[in-house]
């Protein structure tokens, strides 16, 4: 009796040992998942940029009157702008929290796009009065203008949606690992099973 007992002490040891080898290998392996994941986002963590380039032509004006307009000075110019445009994100903001648990990575934050506008602007057939003439005003009322036409262009062309797709790439590659390890990526609430998810779920 004592030695089956003793057999049954050493059976039941052996399963138990087992099993906490298994739980300790899970384990291991939920840490090495996690660690892969987090270094996934820090080599996607770069400036994913789009560059473009805008040119336009447009004629400045400008009267200045006196004696109830019977005498006016007036100045123009052509104006010739050619502009450097780029979108960029910085990766090296996304947030993300990690369940290891439920093998669940959640996006908290992807940022906005950083647009920055490059004029290079030249002034061509000046034509301005001793009684009117150009001043540090005009150039910043002509670089106001400047600005805001390109940035209507900018919203008229694919610079921005060209941007959000190399955004969705990069941000892709999360996903292929999350998906290859067998871990769940959720972003707004909504889990991310394709690339067509993710493009859907940001914004721009």
């Amino acid at each position: 009796m004592k030695r089956i007992l003793i057999g049954v002490a050493i059976i039941v040891g052996v399963i138990l040992l087992f099993k906490f080898c298994d739980f300790k290998k899970d384990e291991s392996n939920i840490e090495y998942n996690s660690d892969l994941i987090q270094q996934q986002i820090l080599n996607v963590g770069k400036l994913v940029v789009t560059e473009g380039h805008f040119s336009e032509v447009l004629t400045y004006k400008d009267q200045d009157k006196y004696l109830m307009d019977l005498i006016s000075f007036e100045k123009k110019a052509l104006i010739v702008v050619n502009a450097d445009v780029t979108v960029s994100y910085d990766l090296r903001q996304v947030k993300y929290d990690i369940d290891e648990k439920n093998k669940v990575i959640t996006i908290t934050n992807i940022p906005e796009e950083e647009i920055k506008i490059s004029p290079d602007i030249k002034f061509y057939d000046v034509n301005q009065s001793r009684f009117n003439q150009f001043t540090g005003d005009d150039y910043n009322k002509v670089n106001k203008t400047v600005k805001a036409n390109l940035a209507k262009k900018i919203e008229k062309s694919t610079l921005k949606s060209n941007a959000k797709n190399r955004l969705v790439s990069e941000l892709s590659k999360i996903l292929i690992l999350t998906n290859s390890m067998g871990w769940t990526l959720k972003f707004e609430g909504n889990v991310i099973e394709k690339e067509g998810d993710l493009n859907k779920n940001i914004k721009g």
